[in-house]
C-alpha cells in the first residue's frame, strides 16, 4: 500500500505593522470636560472657535 505525503499547512502571513497615528488637534471644555478631536482641517484662513457650556473650548 502506498502512503501519501501530507502537505504542511500554509504559513499564516504576518500582520503588517501600522505606522503610529499622528496626534490630532483636540479641544476640551474647561467646565464639563467634554473633548473634541478634529479629523480634518477645513482649510480656512481664520481659526474657528467651538463653544461648549457658553465658553470657548481650549486646546489640549
Amino acid at each position: 500500500m502506498a502512503t501519501k505525503k501530507m502537505k504542511k499547512p500554509a504559513a499564516k502571513p504576518k500582520a503588517k505593522v501600522k505606522a503610529k497615528a499622528k496626534p490630532k488637534p483636540g479641544l476640551e471644555c474647561g467646565i464639563c470636560g467634554y473633548r473634541v478631536t478634529v479629523d480634518e482641517a477645513c482649510g480656512c484662513a481664520e481659526e474657528h472657535v467651538l463653544i461648549c457650556c457658553g465658553e470657548p473650548m481650549v486646546k489640549k
